[in-house]
């Protein structure tokens, strides 16, 4: 089974540019960036196989990282201050 790849740079390659600044100057989005990255990271753990998890805790996890996505895509089309 192939696992999709959900960085933010594939989710949002138009945003390349503008996630990297945002990393660099607004704590707040650094912060959801690392928690989308680590829930990424466990999501991807399990879908691999690498560790079992019931079936509710891996929709948690994926619910919980498109609740991150969503706020960080909202972050990345305001208009910049």
């Amino acid at each position: 089974m192939q696992i999709e790849n959900h960085s933010l740079a594939n989710e949002f390659p138009e945003h390349k540019e503008r996630i990297h600044d945002l990393k660099m100057s607004d704590m707040h989005f650094l912060r959801l960036f690392n928690e989308y990255h680590d829930v990424d990271k466990e999501v991807h753990h399990f879908e691999s196989g690498a560790e079992a998890t019931s079936d509710e805790h891996l929709e948690a996890l994926k619910v919980k990282r498109l609740h991150l996505k969503d706020q960080l895509f909202v972050i990345l089309n305001a208009q910049p201050a």
